[in-house]
């Protein structure tokens, strides 16, 4: 591993890359502390522990604590992720859009373009809502019209500054920009997570109890991070034949090939859209002063809370969890049933000539694709849920009340695998070993 980052330093073009994208990220934890001029930063802290669920921990988990601290990242990269993810779902409802999907390069071009307006005008209403939830009741002391204004600008500039990052790590640096800002804003909250930890259960045991706590917190992440990897690499390889055929006087094809299917298609989105489903009912009680009392409403609230989850005390919200399992495993069939298209694969594999050994071309094979992926997405789904149950069940049964659960991971290590294997990729080219050879 160390001669292997020794070799990567070794080479000037990656050097440069590997520093860039670290100055970009330094950027990014220098401006998470720049606070907003005119805001009361300890009005948050007050309101945050105030609050019932988990749903704006969440939230100030992904913006590396940046929300809580009412910086001018607050909102970070969260517009950017929620725009991406409205964009590749309307491909499927305007023909337009779905035009552009598949028009190459120009056409990825425009959806980008798109992409960064949307963005834009969702933190610009995202920063408008703040102001008029917050505002008055102590966000903003003196509610001028100009410190509004400079609130609202700080907010939308702070995540289309943030977007501009993302974008350049991915041109000049290494790894998906986006990726890599979201993945170091929940590092961030690690260190405080392991306080947590350390202060909850290892600091008030005796000595042996302490030690046997900590190997217990050590074994539950890393039997976590070993999943996740597991997940992330585990595919299912369709192998696929080309017939033989004249071309001019030459006898092309006759190769066999493969279609690599992942077990886990949708990556983490299945869990980022159950969450954020189960958390916009506490969001909203928040905006309205409400949610705190003992009524049924709160009730339900705490119930779609996961912080309530596996609780000794009330095992009756864990009604909830059955919900969140629920959701995780639509939104997996669901959006690979819009990333992957069993007719069009079928059609293109017809018209190439080729065919799945054993399976006739045309309609039996596209049967074929779709019972093996109807298959490996369930399987996906239960790990995606095993990954983010174990966190869960750990947090509910005892207490630990930390923001680095199943998603947090499950985004760190996929982040750090694909930038491991863009490097290794660069590194090979000049004959040198890859991170993952070893």
């Amino acid at each position: 591993m160390f001669q292997t980052l020794r070799n990567a330093f070794k080479v000037k073009d990656i050097r440069s890359k590997i520093f860039y994208t670290f100055l970009m990220l330094v950027v990014v934890r220098l401006g998470s502390q720049l606070p907003i001029p005119g805001v009361d930063r300890s009005y948050f802290a007050n309101w945050f522990s105030q609050q019932v669920g988990d749903a704006f921990n969440f939230f100030d988990a992904f913006t590396g604590g940046s929300f809580e601290e009412m910086s001018i990242f607050a909102l970070n990269i969260t517009p950017y992720i929620t725009s991406s993810i409205i964009i590749e779902l309307l491909t499927i409802a305007i023909p337009k859009l779905e035009e552009m999907q598949k028009d190459g390069e120009e056409g990825r071009k425009k959806l980008t373009a798109i992409t960064r307006y949307v963005t834009v005008g969702l933190a610009l209403l995202e920063s408008i809502a703040m102001v008029i939830g917050f505002g008055r009741q102590g966000l903003i002391p003196d509610m001028t019209a100009m410190n509004v204004i400079t609130v609202v600008v700080s907010l939308t500039a702070g995540s289309a500054f943030l977007m501009w990052v993302g974008e350049r790590i991915t041109e000049k640096g290494v790894g998906n920009g986006i990726s890599i800002v979201l993945m170091i804003n929940i590092l961030s909250r690690v260190p405080s997570d392991i306080t947590t930890l350390y202060e909850t259960f290892i600091k008030p045991q005796t000595v042996a109890k302490g030690a046997l706590a900590a190997v217990i917190i050590l074994a539950v992440i890393v039997v976590t991070v070993v999943l996740v990897i597991l997940l992330n690499g585990a595919t299912r390889n369709i192998p696929v034949q080309y017939a033989k055929k004249m071309q001019g006087r030459k006898m092309v094809g006759g190769q066999s090939s493969s279609i690599p299917l992942k077990v886990n298609t949708a990556g983490v989105i299945p869990v980022i859209f159950a969450s954020s489903l189960m958390s916009m009912p506490s969001i909203i009680a928040a905006f309205m002063g409400r949610g705190n009392g003992n009524g049924i409403g709160s009730k339900i609230l705490k119930g779609l809370s996961q912080q309530n989850w596996f609780s000794l005390s009330n095992p009756v919200y864990t009604l909830g969890f059955v919900l969140y399992a629920v959701m995780i495993v639509f939104f997996a069939y669901f959006y690979t049933s819009i990333t992957f298209n069993p007719i069009e694969v079928a059609d293109n594999m017809k018209k190439q000539g080729g065919f799945i050994p054993g399976i006739r071309p045309g309609k039996p094979t596209q049967d074929y694709l779709e019972k093996i992926l109807n298959y490996i997405i369930f399987i996906g789904a239960i790990g995606l849920l095993i990954v983010c149950t174990i966190p869960i069940v750990f947090n509910g049964a005892f207490g630990a009340s930390v923001s680095f659960g199943g998603t947090s991971i499950i985004i760190i290590v996929g982040v750090v695998l694909e930038t491991l294997k863009q490097i290794e990729s660069q590194m090979l080219v000049r004959n040198y070993r890859g991170f993952l050879s070893e």
